[in-house]
């Protein structure tokens, strides 16, 4: 029945008396399913969860010689175009020892290889003598999944399409949601003591939809706005000089929440933004400045 336990089946490879490859077949009863499963989730796909937009990640992992490697100690790069992307960023990113190369898309997938191609060239001086030690694909959800919460089964992270636009940024809001949906069913539970519904856990849906719905229709606004073109790239760059635009950038991102409570600053850079816009679309582009 509808209220009957969840009878999952695993294989539990800690198991001693089990063969080490094949584990041993065991059993778990549970009232509740939270999908974890990643942007692929067979969670969502069981649940008829529906599907997302998404966007393809591509990076290379590179063992750069140590002069470069130092230059890299205190910064990370952001890259944009239309010959690294039509519609996202590219990146080099320092990861302890070595460096992350790499570029996003979402309307243009089967270039993702010219994009590579692309911010190698561009930050060429920057990892030139470089070893790739490995390469990485993966897929962004673009926004939550139509359907996060059916026959008490629900799902957090990028199962259900929790990652920002602008930003990809993905992993926090993968455990936030994951410890408020865990503290739902807590507290709607009443500790364990009574069975969950669908009602209960979409408490936790709530939750976090009033918390960070803002962040996300914010940063999917501007990756509408600045991510379409050169002429917008060059005017999002123009705004980040800007020291408002970074004090808010930096609280934005520290508290991932929208911040910025100054209607003059607000105002001020809607003015700056409409002009930045309509000079870089009206105005020759600047030529591609060379890496030193």
């Amino acid at each position: 029945g509808k209220d009957d336990p969840y009878v999952l089946t695993y294989n539990d490879f800690g198991d001693d008396s089990g063969a080490a490859r094949k584990g041993v077949k065991k059993t778990l009863e549970v009232d509740v399913v939270i999908g974890a499963d990643g942007a692929n989730s067979r969670v969502a796909k069981e649940i008829e969860a529906g599907d997302y937009e998404y966007a393809i990640a591509f990076q290379e992992r590179m063992s750069i010689p140590e002069d470069k490697m130092n230059y890299y100690s205190e910064r990370a790069e952001m890259y944009v175009g239309e010959d690294v992307s039509p519609d996202f960023y590219a990146w080099v990113f320092p990861k302890c020892d070595h460096v992350a190369v790499g570029t996003g898309t979402v309307v243009d997938k089967k270039g993702i290889q010219r994009y590579q191609q692309g911010i190698r060239e561009r930050a060429k001086s920057r990892i030139a003598g470089g070893e790739i030690l490995r390469v990485e694909a993966h897929p962004i959800p673009e926004h939550p999944r139509p359907w996060r919460v059916r026959d008490r089964a629900t799902l957090i992270g990028d199962a259900a399409g929790y990652v920002t636009k602008c930003s990809g940024e993905g992993i926090y809001f993968a455990a936030k949601s994951g410890r408020m949906c865990a503290e739902s069913i807590v507290e709607r539970s009443e500790g364990g003591t009574r069975m969950v519904t669908d009602r209960d856990l979409y408490d936790y849906i709530n939750k976090f939809d009033a918390k960070y719905g803002p962040t996300y229709f914010v940063l999917d606004a501007l990756q509408k706005l600045f991510y379409t073109s050169d002429a917008a790239r060059e005017s999002f760059v123009d705004l980040c000089e800007e020291r408002y635009v970074q004090q808010v950038t930096f609280d934005s991102y520290l508290y991932k929440t929208v911040q910025g409570n100054n209607p003059v600053g607000d105002v001020q850079l809607l003015g700056k933004t409409l002009s930045s816009l309509w000079k870089k679309n009206t105005s020759k582009p600047a030529p591609m400045r060379e890496l030193v």
